[in-house]
């Protein structure tokens, strides 16, 4: 579902962002992405959405490459960011059909995928209100379902639980979960969150200066009865830092 290679990214003024990627996701993971702040993971799942165009190396993403395809990769994504992108005021559901018919679907078959997604995420009953009136784990799920009314193959979630109460959290990583269970989606998410990571993830790539300096199964990261807490300090260092490139 993801194969790169080599993949870098340097910004102006030589600030070496990612340096030399290569990944592999398969159809129906669910793999964390973790890093300190700088370490090169957001800048990674920019380039892997598009966002960003990468100095060098390649990568095939849902299927179609990257760099030559970038427009058939998008159709085939969805990308919920850091930040929510829910129209505070606005009805939901209005919002929600407008977005299906971008996606060329028909009025009539932007209503029935709304009411799909809207189901999937047990959001039905709220999509008459704005999202000023939601909780913050409400409009977290709003804002995953936006990423799923085109039904892509493969969705990015970037720090999704961030700032949700341990309920809201709990309670989204079931929805999560059942994005691969009941729809068959590959799942790629980046946390700051190492008991989330534990919990939902098939698999863990961990990446620190811009290069993957480890991956595997959380169980198997776990030796020796350490806790992924103490694996990933191991690894990446204790000294904080100032998230530059990330």
């Amino acid at each position: 579902m993801i194969k790169t290679s080599g993949l870098t990214k340097t910004f102006d003024g030589g600030v070496e962002a990612v340096k030399g990627v290569d990944i592999t996701v398969e159809p129906g993971e669910i793999v964390g992405f973790l890093g300190p702040n700088g370490a090169g993971k957001t800048t990674t799942m920019r380039m892997l959405t598009t966002l960003l165009k990468p100095t060098s190396g390649t990568a095939t993403v849902a299927g179609h490459d990257l760099l030559a395809d970038p427009e058939e990769v998008r159709r085939r994504i969805g990308y919920v960011s850091q930040g929510s992108a829910v129209t505070p005021w606005a009805p939901l559901q209005k919002e929600l059909e407008l977005q299906a018919m971008l996606y060329g679907l028909s009025r009539q078959e932007a209503a029935a995928r709304t009411r799909e997604v809207l189901d999937l995420l047990e959001l039905t009953g709220l999509e008459s209100k704005p999202a000023v009136a939601l909780s913050g784990g409400q409009k977290r799920r709003f804002d995953i379902a936006f990423a799923l009314l085109h039904d892509p193959a493969l969705v990015f979630l970037d720090e999704p639980t961030t700032g949700l109460d341990p309920q809201s959290r709990a309670n989204l990583w079931d929805h999560i979960r059942s994005l691969r269970s009941e729809k068959g989606m590959t799942v790629f998410l980046t946390t700051h969150y190492l008991d989330e990571a534990d919990a939902l993830c098939d698999r863990l790539l961990i990446i620190d200066h811009g290069r993957i300096v480890a991956e595997g199964a959380p169980a198997e990261l776990k030796t020796g009865g350490r806790t992924l807490d103490d694996v990933f300090l191991d690894i990446t260092g204790r000294s904080l830092r100032e998230e530059v490139g990330a």
